[in-house]
């Protein structure tokens, strides 16, 4: 494998190469992301299949058969959006358990606990007789998704070379994508299958589930959680080891000097409320929001129904979304490609310009053309779907891999866990608004749900521009001095003396 550098904040230079064994833990750790994307895709299909619609959801099921229904609000039902979003209630609360199970045991037992809730969920959402069933089955998935996506960006970020941070990181957003494509194409087969297509759709969460499980025995531990842990030799050990080479010293003293800093912050959620710590919170709770609000989870959700709402039939409709679903891994990687090359930036701002002309024509197609009863024509329906996967395609280079890359990699060791923590909890809990609310927003905005989206985005642009620096490059335990410090308004949460006091009191 290659060679590479990370520099440190006195420009020193930490050898190391890019071995096979990092690049399998990479992996490995990356079907976190799959069973997340996997959850995110399977939902919308399986809330649109009529087998399971009418034996947990019959009401909607006759509101979809009758000829003249409403476009905009055949599916709206407050159960039938809580089957989707309860599992992100239960992520939120997860991923402050997580945190401290982070701290404590380490990055890999959460990453194992993560896939053991995982498979208990897919198991009870696949046999299902009842609502109530089902609500349990998916808490539990939450729970899954709360540990594992708590676990896995800081396992990514601490266990890469800071020169190719990003793209390795961002493999938990590729296999987020992926998840989302094989829920789409086992959606577009099992909808098929009468009358249990949708079992076959919720126990395939349970795959990636086994694979990290059983994947995680052969990872490691991060050199830095280990650290943490006063596991020193085992450290050095495994440093060596994802490094390639003897002499990682000058790393390994790096790591132990921040360790020994995080070591004397007693209460690091307490940490995280002094001024300080402002930027690096204020930074991943607002990725949070702004990646909910851009309107994508809502399109990938609800994707087979959106395009029922716009005049696909049942089949066509699930394979426009494995369309999108292709457009979305694709396009990820782009972001893997680029985002040591051109900086986190430059992808974000672009892809606001990108999403929000094409959320505001989807919007001006709709509110001409689409009626509460009737279909738009064929080249219009088509322009639909074409301009979701433009869409698409810009929030998977942009704010989708970014929205957890930036939080994991700009926290400070001694509020990492704690503060990434809040990060993951903001998205769970704006998911969670999303998935409960957007067929109803549909149903009583209709096509102005996607000028709402737009007008996000206008913000999202705006706080990329002025508020977001750049981290391309820098060294996890160096944001402080090389980025907050230095950008022009977040340098005032900075002052030395300050900082020194917030850190140890």
């Amino acid at each position: 494998m290659g060679t590479g550098a990370m520099v440190t904040n006195d420009g020193e230079e930490f050898e190391g190469r890019i071995t096979g064994y990092v690049i399998v833990c990479v992996i490995i750790a990356a079907f976190g992301g799959l069973m997340f994307g996997y959850d995110i895709g399977i939902s919308g299909g399986v809330t649109s299949m009529d087998d399971f619609l009418k034996e947990f959801f019959p009401a909607v099921w006759e509101r979809k058969q009758h000829a003249h229904e409403n476009n905009y609000c055949k599916y709206d039902n407050q159960y039938l959006q809580l089957f989707t979003s309860s599992l992100y209630l239960a992520a939120l609360v997860g991923s402050f358990v997580a945190s401290k199970v982070c701290s404590k045991a380490g990055r890999k037992p959460t990453m194992q606990i993560a896939s053991i809730f995982f498979l208990g969920g897919s198991i009870l959402t696949a046999a299902g007789v009842n609502i109530e069933m089902l609500i349990v089955g998916r808490i539990l998935l939450g729970f899954g998704v709360g540990f594992g996506n708590q676990a896995v960006p800081l396992f990514l970020s601490e266990l890469a070379p800071a020169n190719i941070r990003g793209a390795l990181n961002i493999c938990f957003q590729l296999f987020v994508t992926i998840g989302i494509f094989i829920a789409n194409m086992v959606n577009y087969y099992t909808s098929t299958i009468h009358p249990n297509g949708w079992r076959i759709s919720l126990a395939g969460a349970g795959v990636p589930a086994l694979i990290l499980c059983l994947g995680s025995l052969a990872i490691c531990e991060t050199p830095t959680s280990l650290i943490e842990r006063n596991k020193l030799e085992k450290a050095k050990e495994i440093l060596r080891k994802i490094r390639g080479i003897d002499n990682i010293d000058p790393e390994y003293d790096s790591i132990v000097h921040a360790c020994e800093q995080a070591k004397s912050v007693k209460n690091p959620f307490r940490t995280l409320m002094k001024r300080s710590s402002r930027p690096p919170l204020v930074i991943a709770i607002w990725l949070q929001i702004f990646q909910q609000f851009t309107g994508i989870n809502a399109i990938m959700f609800y994707a087979p129904v959106l395009f029922q709402t716009v005049g696909f039939g049942n089949d066509a409709s699930l394979l426009s979304s494995v369309i999108t679903g292709l457009v979305n891994v694709f396009s990820t990687l782009v972001s893997i490609y680029v985002v040591d090359r051109a900086g986190r930036r430059v992808l974000l701002l672009e892809a606001c310009v990108q999403m929000f002309i094409t959320q505001f024509v989807i919007g001006i197609i709709l509110i001409k053309d689409l009626k509460p009863t009737g279909d738009l024509n064929s080249h219009e329906a088509l322009a639909v779907v074409i301009l979701v996967c433009v869409f698409v395609m810009g929030f998977a280079w942009s704010w989708g891999p970014l929205g957890w890359l930036i939080p994991s990699e700009t926290f400070p060791l001694e509020t990492r866990t704690a503060g990434f923590a809040f990060a993951v909890s903001s998205n769970m809990l704006f998911t969670f608004v999303i998935a409960q609310a957007f067929l109803s927003m549909l149903c009583h905005m209709q096509a102005g749900i996607f000028f709402f989206f737009a007008a996000w985005i206008v913000l999202m642009g705006l706080f990329a521009m002025f508020l977001l620096p750049e981290t391309k490059g820098i060294p996890v335990d160096s944001m402080a001095e090389r980025v907050w410090s230095k950008h022009w308004f977040w340098k005032r949460f900075m002052d030395q003396e300050d900082n020194k006091n917030d850190i140890y009191n």
